[in-house]
């Protein structure tokens, strides 16, 4: 068995074709489309790379591709935690704690000599992407934008000497086997106006007209609502900007919501259809003309029944006054209208008790954990 670095063209496509071989058989595991995978993958056009590195690495035995890992570099987490944390991610791996062992062992040689003490994952590349691994809740399909990996994962990690450093809950709300909008309940939506009035608010949809002002205003809430989270790494203009374009074509207008006091933005929420409804029977990750016409139709029939709740933040001087509990409450009603009717809410820290309570309130209920890892160097 070797393990090397990627250096050439067939190397990256080795890498990123793995995980379409170790995970044909499982009917849960969503296909990400290669070419979103490479683009990710790419120093010159992904704009983490701006303050942070990375080096990828492959495991071969008598020529074939067993396993694969990324050693992860992000400046401004140590910056803004003031540790010496690396990160490894996008793990792949055999069942073969040989294997395992291999890879975990060239990252962390890797991170070592640039001083750091702690490697920690999975991530790929930080928190705000792809982070934890799947330790609960393997019986149901990812949303988009969420891992998935088998259940051996777990001891392959924790074999290798990796203990919890924190979990990530996911929330699950509704049921896909509705056909017609279930209200929410008429004592909850009282309590909402009630809050929604003494605090002052009113709520509204993004402004698609002003789509990259509005950008802006995500940008500043973002960055003042996560800034205290533990392993929170803020969003630099560029990545955001990045993330908008690839999702405005999709974008439901009425699924994003500001909170505003006073005309100034104090709250936003953000859902979005899962397209891995669609993803999922795309077991080669390619995109094909028959996908895409797929996905449109799905759009416009407003055919995809589930959603996803990535993002909800509230500044400070607004927290623990249910501002929380409104934004999800203005999420389920409008995404219902949308024939929505079923949601995930998070992931969310398993110790922030503020967002937990304005989920359960909203009748939501832990169905996943993912859970991330700590190594010593």
């Amino acid at each position: 068995m070797q393990v090397e670095p990627v250096r050439t063209g067939p190397d990256l496509h080795a890498f990123i074709a793995l995980p379409y071989r170790l995970h044909a058989a499982d009917p849960n595991w969503v296909p990400p489309l290669r070419r979103d995978v490479r683009m990710l993958l790419d120093r010159a056009k992904n704009p983490f790379f701006e303050h942070g590195e990375a080096e990828y690495f492959l495991a071969t035995r008598a020529g074939a591709v067993v396993g694969r890992i990324a050693a992860v570099v992000n400046t401004l987490h140590n910056e803004i935690h003031a540790d010496k944390v690396g990160f490894f991610g996008f793990f792949e791996c055999e069942n073969d704690q040989a294997v395992a062992d291999a890879l975990f062992d060239a990252a962390s040689a890797w991170l070592r000599p640039r001083g750091f003490d702690t490697m920690r994952g999975p991530a790929s590349f930080s928190v705000n992407d792809e982070c934890g691994l799947l330790v609960d809740g393997y019986d149901t399909p990812p949303t988009i934008m969420m891992p998935h990996n088998p259940p051996y994962y777990v001891p392959l990690v924790e074999h290798a000497g990796f203990r919890k450093a924190k979990d990530l809950l996911v929330y699950q709300g509704g049921d896909l086997t509705m056909r017609a909008y279930k209200p929410v309940h008429e004592r909850l939506t009282r309590a909402v106006e009630i809050m929604k009035s003494r605090m002052g608010v009113t709520l509204r949809p993004i402004d698609m007209k002003r789509f990259h002002e509005e950008i802006e205003l995500v940008k500043s809430l973002y960055n003042r609502s996560w800034e205290k989270n533990w392993g929170f790494v803020p969003m630099t203009d560029h990545e955001i900007d990045h993330l908008a374009e690839q999702f405005k074509p999709v974008i439901m207008p009425d699924l994003i919501t500001f909170a505003e006091k006073d005309g100034v933005p104090v709250g936003f929420s953000l859902a979005i259809p899962d397209f891995n409804v669609v993803f999922r029977a795309n077991r080669q990750g390619r995109l094909t003309p028959w996908l895409v016409v797929r996905l449109l139709w799905a759009l416009k029939r407003e055919t995809i029944r589930r959603a996803r709740i990535p993002l909800l933040g509230v500044v400070p001087e607004f927290r623990g006054r249910g501002l929380d509990s409104v934004l999800y409450h203005a999420v389920w009603t409008k995404a219902a209208e949308h024939g929505i009717y079923w949601g995930e809410g998070g992931w969310s820290l398993e110790d922030n008790p503020a967002m937990n309570l304005g989920l359960s309130k909203m009748g939501f209920v832990v169905y996943k954990t993912l859970r991330m890892y700590d190594r010593p160097l």
